[in-house]
């Protein structure tokens, strides 16, 4: 069983990855934020083991960084926040709650604080760039993407015009990741799960 390691020990709680997942598929029932949630887990554990932090907690945050979207749907403000009024919510440690409300940080006013916090920030909308390059590619699978393409399309300003790409950008000043390095990285981590993502 999973023990998130965090300062105050009064707040640690216990979650499994099954725990996580049942809890994610709760709340989401979109597969496409399914596919979402999985690839922003695996992004997660590729910058985890980067870092050498841990890469259960790190993918945790991941999976479970989108789970109240549909729940907040129409109500930006909320998103990243709104999970935490469920009872079942309450199993989440606090260190992977802070980064999940942090993610969305300029509506909850939760700022990121450590690397963990910034890497789902910085990772989140580019789960969804990669996702729509896969796509545009004749044969629309994931596997052939490569990283010139992705990054072509990165910069492509009429390419997912309404996509902010400012917090991808931000993995150099907060996490000290250049921008192509940090695209390979979730590229690749992307790629790894490919056939458990709705492309």
């Amino acid at each position: 069983m999973l023990v998130a390691k965090i300062g105050d020990l009064s707040h640690t709680r216990d979650m499994t990855r099954s725990q996580a997942d049942i809890l994610m598929r709760t709340y989401l029932t979109d597969k496409r934020l399914i596919s979402h949630s999985l690839a922003a887990e695996a992004c997660m554990r590729m910058i985890a083991k980067y870092f050498g932090e841990d890469e259960e907690i790190w993918g945790l945050v991941g999976l479970l960084h989108d789970a109240d979207y549909q729940l907040s749907r129409g109500n930006p403000s909320r998103h990243g926040t709104l999970l935490f009024d469920k009872k079942e919510a309450e199993e989440i440690p606090t260190e992977i709650a802070y980064a999940i409300k942090a993610h969305n940080y300029e509506w909850t006013g939760v700022i990121p604080k450590s690397r963990m916090d910034w890497a789902i920030t910085c990772c989140d909308q580019l789960t969804g760039i990669i996702m729509a390059v896969a796509q545009s590619v004749p044969s629309k699978q994931l596997s052939d993407v490569s990283l010139e393409y992705c990054m072509q399309k990165l910069r492509q300003r009429t390419f997912l015009p309404d996509c902010p790409r400012t917090q991808i950008y931000q993995c150099e000043e907060t996490l000290g990741i250049p921008l192509i390095q940090f695209v390979t990285m979730c590229l690749e981590a992307m790629q790894s799960i490919n056939t458990q993502l709705e492309a």
